[in-house]
C-alpha cells in the first residue's frame, strides 16, 4: 500500500474518533449546563481546554454562554479543533482513498460533512433546537462506526484505519481522566460523589456500566479503574491499547521494515505500561506524572509511525 493511502486511511478515522469524543463530551456538557445546581461543578470548562486553545481567562468568560461556546466548539473554523474542522479534514483525508474504501463509508462522511456546513446550522445551535442538532451529529457518527464495521474490507486499509481510531481514542481517554482528576488534584483520598463523576462517564458512554458494575463507595478509584484498567470497557485506555496493538501488529508483519522492531517495542512499552499497572501503585506514585507520560509517549509513537509508514520529514 502506497505510503500516502496509508496516511489517509489512519488519519481519517483519527479525524473521526476525534469527532465521535468531542461530540459526546458536548452533548454531557451541554446537558449539564442546565444543571443549576451544579453538583459537579463541571459544565464546559473541561470541553473548552480539551478542544481548544483558548487562555484561561477566556475559557472562564466563554464557558457562561451556552450558545457561544457551541458555535465555538462546532462552527468556528478560527478554532482548529472545532467540528467543522475536524470533519473537513476527515472528508479530504476520505476523498484522496476513494478506490480504498466502500462507497458507504465515503458517503457517510460526505453526509457528515453535509450535516456540519449547513447554512441553518448555526442558527439552530442559538435557539432551541441545540439538543436536536448535536443528537444528529452523534447519530451520524455512530452511522458511520456502524457502517464502515459491516462494509470495509479486513485488509491492510483496515488495519490502517483502525490504528488509526484506537490511537486517537487512548489519547481522548487520557485527556478526559486527566481533566477531570485534575480538578481534584489527581487525589484518591479527596473523595467525590458519583455525582461528580458522571460528566466524565457520560461522556464516555461508561455511565450505566459504572453503576452496574461497581460500588457505591471509592468512587474515586472505581472511575479511576473503569476508564484505565477494564477490559470489558470499550472506551477505557486498556481496551483500546489491545485493539491498537493487534492493528500494528497485522501493519508490521505485512510490512516489515527495518524500522519496524523499534516501533513494535516503543508501543509495545506503552500497552505493557498500562496492561500490568496496578492503580494502587498508580495512586501511590502519581497519576499525573502516569497520565502525562502516557501522552507524550502516544504522540511519539504516531510521530514514529508516520516517519516510517507515511513518509513524513
Amino acid at each position: 500500500m502506497l505510503s500516502r493511502i496509508a496516511d489517509s486511511l489512519f488519519w481519517l478515522h483519527r479525524y473521526m474518533e476525534r469527532a465521535d469524543g468531542m461530540l459526546r463530551l458536548i452533548k454531557t456538557s451541554y446537558i449539564l449546563s442546565f444543571d443549576k445546581v451544579q453538583a459537579s461543578g463541571i459544565t464546559w470548562g473541561p470541553t473548552l481546554k480539551i478542544f481548544t486553545s483558548l487562555p484561561e481567562t477566556e475559557i472562564e468568560l466563554l464557558k457562561k454562554d451556552d450558545a457561544a461556546v457551541l458555535q465555538f466548539l462546532i462552527t468556528d473554523v478560527s478554532n482548529t479543533n472545532s467540528l467543522k474542522v475536524i470533519i473537513t479534514r476527515a472528508r479530504e483525508n476520505a476523498r484522496g482513498v476513494q478506490d480504498q474504501i466502500t462507497k458507504e463509508v465515503w458517503e457517510q462522511v460526505n453526509h457528515l460533512y453535509h450535516l456540519v456546513n449547513h447554512p441553518s446550522l448555526s442558527d439552530k445551535l442559538n435557539g432551541p433546537d441545540a439538543l436536536t442538532v448535536i443528537d444528529s451529529l452523534i447519530n451520524s457518527s455512530d452511522q458511520f462506526c456502524g457502517i464502515t464495521d459491516s462494509t470495509m474490507p479486513r485488509g491492510q486499509g483496515w488495519n490502517y484505519m483502525n490504528l488509526g481510531k484506537f490511537t486517537e481514542r487512548c489519547l481522548l481517554t487520557v485527556e478526559f481522566t486527566n481533566i477531570f482528576f485534575q480538578k481534584i488534584g489527581y487525589d484518591f483520598t479527596d473523595e467525590q460523589d458519583i455525582l461528580y463523576w458522571r460528566s466524565l462517564l457520560l461522556a464516555l458512554s461508561g455511565y450505566e456500566l459504572h453503576l452496574k458494575n461497581y460500588s457505591n463507595h471509592h468512587h474515586n478509584s472505581n472511575v479511576a479503574q473503569q476508564v484505565l484498567f477494564d477490559k470489558h470497557f470499550p472506551r477505557s485506555l486498556y481496551y483500546a491499547l489491545e485493539r491498537a496493538n493487534k492493528y500494528l501488529g497485522e501493519i508490521t508483519k505485512a510490512n516489515p521494515l527495518e524500522e519496524t522492531p523499534p516501533l513494535s517495542r516503543a508501543f509495545g512499552r506503552i500497552y505493557s505500561g498500562v496492561k500490568f499497572a496496578d492503580l494502587a501503585i498508580v495512586a501511590e506514585t502519581g497519576l499525573e506524572s502516569f497520565l502525562q507520560t502516557l501522552r507524550k509517549d502516544l504522540n511519539s509513537f504516531s510521530k514514529q509511525l508516520g516517519q516510517i509508514y507515511f513518509s513524513y520529514a
